[in-house]
């Protein structure tokens, strides 16, 4: 997919779109800064110029800040914000967008207030309306697969069809185009697109292959949806 924005520059409305667009959000929750890095050069070398960084990894924002600074053709987010000071130093450092795995008020307003993509976490049809009408982009139903995986994302879908749905959580190669299929916009992939064996062991075609793997998947699934 040809992409002439500066990623960098990309407004609130560009972000969004690109999420869209690229349909596949690969969520980096590793144990230390150089796996981070090795495992977000493997993405996007395998097709997926976004990752979301979670604040678990050490050195979580350290890795955003370079991350962004290093791949101008890379869209960064930060993941597991919890609190409003760690998403202004995520946003400080350069960061896109904002995940969370549940819902807090205060970062709603912060986000609301710096014009900055924010993908909260939701799973109950209640939390998914809270989120929706705080202000989210995105809501991230997390963890799906705990709750009877694509049959749940349709469910929310047949009720709430103007709020775009982010499968996350326990997402596999298997289950990919099914969320698809359900009504998701776009999936939240963890270890299923990233492997720790493949961290560990430095696969990064083991890594690459998956991406495009998970890319396919969505397109083909949206291909199917069109015709």
């Amino acid at each position: 997919m040809e992409q002439e924005l500066a990623f960098e520059a990309m407004n609130k409305p560009e972000v969004c779109e690109f999420i869209r667009q690229i349909g596949v959000l690969p969520a980096i929750r590793v144990s230390s800064a150089e796996d981070a890095h090795f495992a977000a050069d493997a993405v996007i070398s395998g097709g997926i110029p976004m990752v979301e960084i979670t604040m678990t990894v050490p050195g979580a924002i350290e890795v955003v800040s370079h991350l962004v600074r290093i791949h101008k053709d890379m869209v960064v987010g930060a993941g597991t914000v919890l609190d409003t000071e760690t998403a202004k130093r995520c946003l400080d450092a350069g960061a896109c967008f904002l995940t969370a795995p549940g819902l807090d008020p205060a970062i709603m307003e912060f986000a609301a207030k710096e014009n900055i993509t924010i993908l909260p976490g939701a799973l109950t049809p209640t939390e998914v309306i809270m989120a929706w009408k705080a202000g989210a982009d995105f809501v991230k139903v997390f963890p799906c697969s705990e709750m009877g995986e694509e049959r749940y994302i349709k469910r929310l879908k047949t009720s709430l069809p103007q709020v775009p749905l982010i499968a996350a959580g326990g997402v596999t190669q298997s289950t990919a185009a099914h969320f698809i299929f359900a009504g998701a916009v776009a999936l939240g992939v963890g270890e299923g697109l990233i492997p720790p064996q493949a961290v560990r062991f430095k696969e990064g075609s083991w890594i690459r292959e998956l991406a495009s793997r998970f890319l396919n998947f969505v397109r083909q699934a949206r291909a199917e949806m069109q015709a």
